[in-house]
């Protein structure tokens, strides 16, 4: 993906950064052919710009014992939506929580144990006022995941 805002050194070390956040900037100055005061100062300014949100670390949740990867389309009352947004918020298993267009819905991702925790969060859901409709999906397979904005 090009963005017009980036020149070709910025989306090179963001490249580089979304692989491997750890790199200091004297790695990623011999990556982009750059020194390592260079980077550093872009770097920052992508920071400072917003370009750059956060650095973090991606945690593999198969490995860290979440088996499913579950997805709800919630159907809400229009004057509940926020409220609904708010608890599922709090909800430790819930990654995602967006508000999608075409009626009032949310659009929800969970990482869950197995089956049996899965039922325990619908029945969950059951007791929250304002939802009106649940349909979940399972993940059976990723061909793509994006950690990040790949470039």
């Amino acid at each position: 993906m090009r963005f017009n805002q980036l020149d070709e050194k910025d989306e090179l070390i963001l490249k580089h950064l979304l692989n491997n956040g750890r790199l200091s900037h004297a790695e990623l100055g011999r990556f982009v052919n750059l020194t390592r005061a260079a980077v550093r100062e872009r770097v920052n300014n992508l920071i400072e710009q917003g370009i750059i949100d956060k650095f973090t670390v991606s945690v593999n949740p198969l490995k860290a014992g979440k088996s499913l990867s579950v997805y709800f389309n919630i159907d809400v009352d229009w004057s509940m939506l926020e409220k609904v947004a708010e608890q599922l918020l709090s909800d430790e298993e819930i990654t995602s929580v967006y508000q999608m267009s075409g009626g009032p819905h949310l659009h929800v991702h969970a990482l869950m144990d197995d089956q049996a925790h899965v039922e325990r969060y619908l029945q969950r859901l059951r007791t929250l006022e304002g939802i009106t409709n649940v349909h979940s999906e399972f993940l059976i397979k990723r061909f793509k995941e994006r950690e990040g904005l790949l470039i």
